[in-house]
């Protein structure tokens, strides 16, 4: 286990003697054309930038043989740029097998229980009425496809960035639309809440987490809202007389909860159920 002082703890003028995940690595330019590296490093309590100019120790192994999710030992200054903390880097080197760093170390963890979390959402799922969806839930959630969305963050740095964050966040939805059909009893609750429970879960194959958050080339190619949506006509696919209908209106659910064709949603919301998806996501 790694000892350290996390980020969060150090102020400006404290001195940083630190092992680093490296978040971003940039390769740019000088006004007079020399090269330097921008970084973003963090452990698991905060990100800052950091520069490593050409003159600072290790900038050349750095620079062919550094990358993004590498881990880095540095040594330097904790200063600020533009009201922003930036790390004033005096020596920097990549971690070597002696050091016995552990990429994990560096992934922020969701403050809740995992295992707590897991027997909300059995819960939630066994409160369902509609033995349709109850089974393509059922079947979903299970297996190794739960154990991805167990672990997997809900994004790669805007919100629930961290593991065990897909599933608190699909928690927090759950709460939410669960709350809003007390108050508009026309929407079908069962539908509402597989919605909330399923519209992230291609996160699970759109983003990597092994070492630093990323998206998959799956990710970049297709996108979670397709990985999900063709995931549900293959499993409702599985289930027999499961209705035509009803796989409609999950799929289009998880299509449409981003909400505006500009934020990514292949159709704008059509139904009371995928509108209040959009507006508690």
């Amino acid at each position: 286990m790694l000892k350290q002082i996390d980020l969060t703890e150090l102020k400006k003028g404290d001195s940083v003697d630190h092992f680093l995940m490296i978040r971003k690595f940039e390769v740019r330019s000088t006004k007079t054309g020399k090269d330097f590296i921008s970084l973003e490093l963090g452990d698991k309590s905060f990100s800052v930038s950091a520069n490593v100019w050409n003159d600072v120790s290790g900038f050349r192994q750095l620079l062919e043989n550094g990358g993004a999710g590498d881990v880095v030992k540095i040594t330097g200054t904790l200063d600020e740029y533009n009201e922003k903390p930036q790390i004033k880097i005096n020596s920097i080197r990549l971690a070597e097998p002696p050091d016995n760093i552990s990429q994990k170390d560096f992934l922020a963890v969701s403050q809740r229980d995992p295992d707590e979390m897991l027997d909300e959402l059995t819960q939630r799922i066994e409160k369902i009425s509609d033995n349709n969806i109850k089974t393509l839930l059922t079947n979903i959630f299970a297996g190794e496809r739960l154990e991805k969305f167990m672990t997997a963050p809900a994004g790669k740095s805007w919100h629930h960035a961290y593991i065990h964050g897909l599933i608190e966040h699909t928690l927090e939805m759950i709460k939410i639309c669960d709350l809003m059909c007390d108050f508009h009893k026309e929407m079908n609750r069962d539908l509402l809440i597989a919605g909330a429970m399923l519209h992230d879960f291609g996160k699970t194959e759109e983003l990597t987490y092994d070492t630093a958050f990323n998206y998959s080339d799956k990710g970049k190619l297709i996108g979670h809202i397709v990985i999900c949506a063709a995931m549900i006509e293959e499993e409702t696919g599985k289930i027999s007389g499961f209705p035509e209908e009803l796989k409609n209106l999950l799929i289009h659910l998880v299509l449409s909860h981003q909400g505006k064709l500009e934020y990514a949603s292949p159709v704008v919301p059509k139904t009371v159920e995928a509108i209040a998806l959009y507006q508690a996501d």
